[in-house]
Parts: structure tokens; C-alpha cells; sequence
């Protein structure tokens, strides 16, 4: 499951990274270096530069944000992991953002075919998402869907919990929920030009915070259109990528006074 699709900017909090954020970064650097062994079956590691004027969820107006991604994903033996984590600038503070997805496939455990119809695999997934200077971690554990798409590469849907292992002492403390998301990469030529469309759309589900206020439902979708600029200036493909990246986020960070509708410019680098 080539799951290097994701890039969620929802941290926009001032100052250091917390432990959590630390460890995030450890585990990353310990995948990336293991998918570099021969244990790994496929591997994609990519930097992201993005600029583009992001709405705050909770004040009035929106900001400059510039975005340095390091993002991953590699295949192995029994399945696949797949992380990022941000760097998020803006005129006012810098933040940190990350998740990590470990999915086991049940075709590759079991060794038989789990699939039906266009369905390809089964897969079970375990998830973290933490923030900086909020210092919130949520455990998404639940199931991968892999699909045959003609045409895409892959099209993945989670269907995961969405567990708050918060503190509460930064960010509110909220109650559990769930998470649904669509991930997916789509390649084409137009003449000798090479592009893609990848991205993802995510719902997650409403909750109440531990004050009792109402945390809403948002559906966020993040589509990106690359242009493989590393063909058409060296002929080789998959290295040197532009374009652009469109967030759409209704009721950002379940502020249902902000709807976000921003253009991002967007350059990735493959390693």
C-alpha cells in the first residue's frame, strides 16, 4: 500500500516540539532507515516545500504559512508504514505537526488472497497523530481497504478510532470519535508532460471537549497537482516535482465559523 499521500497542516501553535513530538521523530528516522536495508520491498521518502495564506482556526483572518514536510512510506514483508511530520512557519510562531500509520496486511499474513471485486486487501492499522506546542496525541487503530482503481496507482480507505491520549494541559481534552479517509494517486501525460494528482479526504466525526463545548465534524480534503519537472528538464522521472496543493477544510479543527478554501504553492523533492 503506497500510502505517500498525506500532509494534514493542523498544528499552528507556537514554540517547541514536546516529547511526543521527539519520539515521533526517532521512530521516522528508525522506518527511514530500515526501508534502506533489503527487508524493505518498496520504499518513497520525500521533502515538500508548500507557501500559501492558511485561515487560524480560532482568530480572525489568515497568515502566511510556509510548510517543510518530511514524509515516507515504505513496504514490507507483512505490510507497509507511511509517516510525515510538518514544519509549519508563520510570521507569528513555528509548530511541528506529525502521524504514523503501520498497516498489516491480512492477504500477507494469513498468505492467502483477502480481496472481492475491485477490493485487493484487508489491512489493519495502527495510527498516531501528535501535535507540538498543543501537545496532543491521538491513537487511530482500525482497518485499511486497498482498491483497484483503473488508471490509479492506489486508492486507499481508512475507517480508524480516533482516541485522545491528551493530557488536556495545553490543548482541551476531548472525547473519542472516529475517523474516515480516502487517499489516492492518479498519474498521467499530457503529450511528453508527466503529472499526478494525489491526495486525501478525511471526516472526523464530532466530539465534546472537557469543558463541554461541541468540537464539530470537519471534512478535510488536501488534492495535489504535480507537474514532473525532473522529466522535463533532465528526462528523469519521479525526483523534481511543482504545482500545487488545494486545502479545503470545512469547519477547520471543528471551528464551525472557519471554512478554509486555499491554494498553496507546493515543490517536492524525491529522495
Amino acid at each position: 500500500m503506497d500510502n505517500s499521500y498525506r500532509s494534514k497542516k493542523t498544528s499552528r501553535i507556537k514554540n517547541a516540539q514536546p516529547l511526543t513530538v521527539r519520539l515521533l521523530f526517532v521512530i521516522s528516522l528508525l522506518i527511514t532507515n530500515a526501508a534502506s536495508v533489503s527487508a524493505a520491498e518498496w520504499s518513497t521518502t520525500e521533502i515538500h516545500y508548500q507557501q500559501g495564506d492558511l485561515d487560524n482556526a480560532f482568530t480572525a483572518g489568515d497568515t502566511k504559512t510556509t510548510i517543510f514536510t518530511l514524509q515516507h512510506a515504505s513496504g514490507w514483508q507483512y505490510g507497509s508504514n507511511f509517516f510525515f511530520i510538518d514544519q509549519i512557519s508563520t510570521s507569528a510562531n513555528d509548530d511541528f505537526y506529525g502521524e504514523l500509520y503501520s498497516t498489516f496486511s491480512l492477504s500477507r499474513i494469513t498468505g492467502k488472497a483477502v480481496r472481492a471485486g475491485a477490493l485487493q486487501d484487508i489491512g489493519i492499522v495502527l495510527g498516531v497523530n501528535v501535535s507540538g506546542d498543543a501537545n496532543v496525541k491521538k491513537y487511530l487503530p482500525g482497518l485499511s481497504l486497498s482498491w483497484k482503481v483503473p488508471g490509479f496507482n492506489f486508492v486507499d480507505l481508512l475507517i480508524t478510532a480516533y482516541i485522545d491520549a491528551s493530557r488536556g494541559d495545553r490543548a482541551p481534552k476531548e472525547d473519542n470519535s472516529f475517523m474516515i479517509d480516502l487517499a489516492w494517486n492518479y498519474p498521467f501525460s499530457i503529450r511528453t508532460h508527466k503529472f499526478g494528482i494525489t491526495g486525501h479526504i478525511e471526516y472526523i466525526h464530532q466530539r465534546d471537549n472537557q469543558f463541554g463545548s461541541k468540537v464539530n465534524s470537519w471534512i478535510l480534503a488536501q488534492p495535489q497537482l504535480r507537474y514532473d519537472l525532473g522529466y522535463a528538464l533532465f528526462d528523469t522521472a519521479d525526483i523534481l516535482f511543482i504545482g500545487i496543493e488545494y486545502q479545503l477544510w470545512r469547519n477547520k479543527l471543528g471551528n464551525p465559523e472557519t471554512d478554509e478554501n486555499a491554494a498553496q504553492a507546493l515543490v517536492v523533492w524525491r529522495l
